[in-house]
């Protein structure tokens, strides 16, 4: 089984959504949207830059 986005509404009102590994696992969290829209262009921003994005380090 592959990834998933969950987009759920917080105790806020705002949309977010999390980038779920196959076993489950929060792999990545979104900040909050006032529109649900908005986290779903936020799914598709991540889908569409993160395939190719460079790997950076930095000093802690």
């Amino acid at each position: 089984m592959a990834g998933k986005f969950e987009v759920f509404q917080d105790k806020s009102g705002q949309y977010r959504f999390n980038l779920k590994a196959a076993n489950g696992e929060v792999i990545a969290s979104s900040e909050g949207y006032v529109a649900k829209a908005s986290a779903l262009k936020g799914i598709e921003s991540v889908r569409k830059n993160a395939a190719d994005a460079e790997i950076v380090e930095r000093d802690a």
